[in-house]
């Protein structure tokens, strides 16, 4: 009787064990589903650009940090925002955190995103920054992209490139002359200040990634 129950304690400690160990799994595999955070550490990518070309962070020897934004052809958000983009470029390259525009959406669920038509767009709007396509949809969901656009500021270190700032451009969407609150330049100013950066996270506004 003794052994019986020996036993049956420890049928049902494996057990416990086995659903501890299975639960651990499924919440790291949910978290990791979610993207990166502030504070993580982006792995780089090679995507290839409108050029043709292939491109990866660690090209760049000199940034002292990147500005990475999913965007695309099609939405009207993103629309909007091109010649912010294009503007970001333009005051933060020289200061060593160039764009790195990526489209996430799929060619096949949105024609207007394909390869051609970005390098179309490119050169009508006379993008400054590589526009990478995200083929095989696998970089933004490492990110945890949502949206289009959805900026994401790394800061090179010593140890990698870290994650500073995840969101919005700015706070109006409609009007870039109606702006309260520019985001993503109050992130880049701060960072290369050596500066608390405050807002961290905003909410992207923008098309849902197809």
């Amino acid at each position: 009787m003794k052994k019986t129950k020996i036993l049956g304690w420890s049928a049902l400690l494996l057990i416990f064990v086995a659903a501890f160990a299975m639960g651990f799994k499924v919440a790291t595999e949910h978290n990791s589903d979610k993207g990166y955070e502030v504070g993580d550490m982006a792995a780089d990518f090679s995507l290839k650009n409108v050029d043709g070309t292939m491109v990866s962070l660690s090209d760049f020897d000199r940034a002292k940090g990147f500005l990475v934004i999913f965007t695309c052809n099609t939405c009207p958000y993103a629309q909007a925002y091109e010649d912010r983009i294009i503007a970001l470029d333009a005051k933060y390259k020289p200061q060593g955190v160039p764009v790195i525009a990526i489209n996430p959406n799929n060619p096949n669920a949105k024609p207007g995103d394909s390869f051609a038509k970005m390098k179309e767009r490119a050169a009508k709007k006379g993008f400054t920054f590589p526009y990478l396509l995200d083929e095989g949809q696998k970089v933004y969901p490492q990110y945890g992209a949502t949206r289009t656009p959805h900026v994401f500021l790394l800061e090179k270190t010593a140890s990698g490139n870290m994650v500073k700032y995840i969101g919005a451009i700015d706070d109006n969407y409609q009007d870039a002359s109606q702006v309260d609150e520019k985001f993503v330049e109050n992130a880049v100013n701060a960072m290369l200040a050596g500066n608390e950066i405050n807002p961290k996270t905003t909410k992207a506004i923008g098309c849902g990634i197809q």
